[in-house]
């Protein structure tokens, strides 16, 4: 009778193991790998095509970069600023978004008169890739891209970092690495503590799902497949180590990427620092709802910290 209950717990356990795999390499696809997502908005707000209007018209360059440590080929696109300046802002796009999807922030930094260097991320937009890196494979890259702009202005030049929601999160990533001095200021808005937080948080509230066993199980998938640690991708270790002046933005009604995560980032920056909550905004919502607001805070910050 032992011996039974024996072969039939490991059977149990074997099928519990095989269901955990092949939902955790369910969800890697579901996840992971850039395609369309039906969990996301296919409109384009009016604001955003007016900017990539002008984009298509803005002279400009195309820039070329090999990602860190994979044999992918990125793309970016350079605007320079109407006149010779030092200052240039870098811009880190959202999940499954592309460098055009930046148009409208791209425009304002123009209008402000600084260049502004917007790259595709690793298997978005133009750029090679078959899995998404969540900011954090991503943030090797953009220390190279960094180098590329200090080479095109000079090593007098001045940078500052700007990002949305997955580009939110891969500025703070950067925050917590060996910065070019030439870095000067950073604007987040609306990044997740984690990747594993973010899983978390999209499993439970796309299919009230349980963060365990089923979110370290996907972590794993993705870090074999992916070749990067995405147990190790934590923004709030990154924030322990930053030393440039940082506002965070988010907005009050987050449920993409929870708001109580700001909070957490605030309270791990030991900076000059700034919160800015925006009532009433939806994820990546901020700067529709207070388009003028949103504009004078975060040209406002650059331009406080520009040497």
């Amino acid at each position: 009778m032992k011996r039974k209950w024996t072969i039939l717990l490991s059977g149990l356990g074997m099928v519990i193991v095989a269901a955990i795999a092949g939902a955790s390499l369910y969800f890697y696809n579901y996840a992971f790998v850039p395609s369309h997502k039906t969990f996301l908005s296919s409109t384009t707000e009016p604001a955003v095509r007016k900017a990539q209007a002008w984009l298509k018209t803005v002279p400009k360059e195309t820039w070329h970069e090999q990602a860190a440590g994979a044999n992918l080929r990125l793309v970016a696109d350079w605007v320079p600023a109407s006149h010779d300046t030092p200052k240039t802002i870098v811009v880190a796009h959202g999940y499954m978004n592309t460098k055009e999807d930046m148009a409208r922030q791209i425009k304002f930094f123009h209008e402000a008169g600084f260049n502004v260097l917007a790259p595709d991320d690793r298997g978005h937009g133009q750029s090679q890739g078959n899995y998404i890196g969540y900011g954090y494979a991503d943030r090797l890259d953009y220390l190279k891209w960094l180098q590329q702009v200090i080479r095109r202005v000079g090593p007098t030049s001045q940078i500052g970092l700007y990002g949305v929601s997955m580009g939110g999160a891969t500025v703070m990533y950067l925050s917590g690495e060996k910065l070019p001095k030439q870095v000067v200021s950073i604007v987040e808005d609306c990044g997740y503590t984690s990747i594993m937080d973010e899983l978390a948080a999209q499993g439970q509230a796309l299919f009230s799902l349980p963060r365990y066993p089923l979110i370290p199980a996907v972590a794993l998938t993705a870090s074999l497949k992916a070749h990067y640690n995405v147990f190790a991708a934590s923004t709030i270790l990154a924030l322990n180590h930053n030393t440039r002046p940082l506002l965070f933005i988010h907005g009050a009604k987050d449920a993409f990427v929870p708001t109580s995560m700001v909070h957490r980032e605030y309270a791990a920056d030991h900076s000059e620092k700034k919160l800015w909550i925006v009532p009433k905004a939806g994820h990546a919502q901020s700067l529709k709802l207070q388009p003028n607001r949103y504009q004078h805070r975060v040209v406002g910050w650059f331009n406080a910290h520009w040497r």
